[in-house]
């Protein structure tokens, strides 16, 4: 993807933290009410109330939109997202699935990715989508998978599963899957079928 980690930076840490500083004081205080509310069981609660173990931000009805030189080039889109900045590898979770849609300069979608929940890996710079993955490109090709990586350090999109691609002359099956991000210039590894279509009917 076209942003730089800088830009992704600025995300993680300002435009959530705007939006989410309820929760990030809920989250803070919730130690403390569970000392008073238990007092009996403080090893219990230092188990469960380690600072690894709790989210740095979380978010509901999130939208972010991915600017290079004044340019939109992506738009974000997610239900629930949860920030876990203590992990050895900082990621941000994305657990009820998200959205994401890649414009030209003239804010034409050329190609999008939805899932039913995905990862992105700052340091890698990396989205990792899995179950019910659908991406599409701009004239209307389809691929569907349960796992999918859209590597920004690489710009690759690919897959070490199954994946079924969908074109309006015909459907293609196979193992392992690699593509520019635009879908446009793909490649299926192991073609298991390919299903002809009369588009003349």
């Amino acid at each position: 993807m076209n942003f730089t980690k800088y830009k992704i930076g600025l995300f993680i840490r300002f435009g959530f933290a705007l939006i989410c500083k309820f929760n990030i004081a809920a989250w803070m205080f919730l130690p403390v009410f569970l000392f008073i509310s238990c007092e009996n069981e403080i090893s219990k609660i230092k188990t469960l109330t380690t600072t690894e173990e709790l989210p740095s931000i979380t978010a509901n009805g999130y939208e972010m939109l991915f600017s290079d030189s004044s340019v939109i080039r992506f738009k974000m889109q997610t239900s629930e997202l949860i920030r876990h900045d203590a992990e050895k590898v900082p990621y941000t979770e994305f657990p009820k699935g998200v959205k994401i849609e890649k414009y030209d300069a003239k804010m034409n979608i050329v190609s999008s990715i939805t899932a039913d929940y995905a990862k992105y890996f700052d340091t890698d710079q990396k989205w990792e989508a899995k179950n019910n993955v659908v991406a599409v490109n701009l004239t209307g090709d389809t691929l569907k998978t349960e796992y999918l990586i859209w590597d920004d350090k690489r710009k690759k999109v690919y897959s070490d599963q199954f994946v079924k691609f969908i074109r309006k002359d015909k459907t293609i099956t196979g193992i392992g899957f690699e593509s520019n991000q635009d879908f446009t210039e793909y490649k299926i590894k192991d073609i298991k079928g390919i299903l002809y279509v009369n588009i003349d009917q």
